[in-house]
C-alpha cells in the first residue's frame, strides 16, 4: 500500500472524474444507511467523503449536520463546492490522526475502507468521534469479490486488501458491539454500535 502522499495524490487526480464513474444503486444506499442508523436529527461523519456522494442522502433523511472528511484536497474541492448547505461542512484531513472535533450519532465510511494504511488506528480514532451507542459502519456497494477485483487495478498501489466481514467485526470489536456483518452478491456491510466507556 502507498504512502499518504501517494493515496492523496491518486484520490487527486481522479476527483474532477469521480462522480462520472460512479455507480449508486438507491436501493442499496437506502440498506446502508438503515444499518447506519441515519435518520432525522442525527449528526453524520462522513470518513473518506470523497466528493460528497451519500450528502443528498443524508440530507434526505433530515439529518441535523453532516461531517465529510478526506485526505484529498480536490475531492473536499468538489464535495464542498457542490452543496450549499448549512447543515454539511467539509474538511481536508486524516482520520487516523485527525482530533475530534465534538461527538456524532454516526459514522459512515462508503466505499473507502481499503484506503486506510492502519485501520485498528482508524477505529481506535473514530471511537473517539462517535458518542456511546452511536454507530460505526463501514460499506460498500460491491460485492466482496467485486471489491477486490476492482482494487486489483489501477486502484492495487493504494489499497489494502479488504477483510471479510468477519474479519472487520473483530477488528472493530474491541470498541464496537457489531451486530451486522455481512456480504452478498451486490453489498457489503459491517455496522455497530460503541461501547459505553
Amino acid at each position: 500500500m502507498g504512502t499518504k502522499e501517494e493515496i492523496e495524490a491518486y484520490f487527486d487526480r481522479w476527483a474532477a472524474r469521480w462522480d462520472a464513474g460512479m455507480k449508486k444503486d438507491d436501493r442499496i444506499i437506502g440498506f446502508i444507511l438503515d444499518a447506519a442508523g441515519v435518520k432525522a436529527g442525527a449528526s453524520v461523519l462522513d470518513v473518506a467523503c470523497g466528493t460528497g456522494v451519500l450528502f443528498p442522502y443524508y440530507l434526505e433523511r433530515g439529518v441535523c449536520r453532516v461531517t465529510g472528511v478526506d485526505l484529498s484536497g480536490e475531492m473536499v474541492r468538489i464535495a464542498a463546492g457542490k452543496f450549499q448547505d448549512s447543515r454539511i461542512r467539509v474538511v481536508r484531513g486524516d482520520m487516523e490522526a485527525l482530533k475530534p472535533d465534538g461527538k456524532y450519532d454516526v459514522c459512515v465510511i462508503y466505499n473507502a475502507f481499503p484506503h486506510f494504511s492502519d485501520p485498528r488506528q482508524l477505529a481506535r480514532n473514530l471511537s473517539a468521534w462517535i458518542r456511546p451507542g452511536g454507530r460505526l459502519t463501514v460499506a460498500h456497494g460491491m460485492s466482496l469479490e467485486a471489491l477486490h477485483r476492482h482494487h486489483a487495478g489501477s486502484a492495487a498501489a493504494v489499497s489494502a486488501k479488504m477483510p471479510d466481514p468477519e474479519g472487520l467485526k473483530r477488528l472493530l470489536e474491541p470498541w464496537f458491539d457489531v451486530d451486522t456483518a455481512m456480504a452478498d452478491g451486490e453489498k457489503y456491510v459491517v455496522s455497530g454500535a460503541l461501547r459505553d466507556a
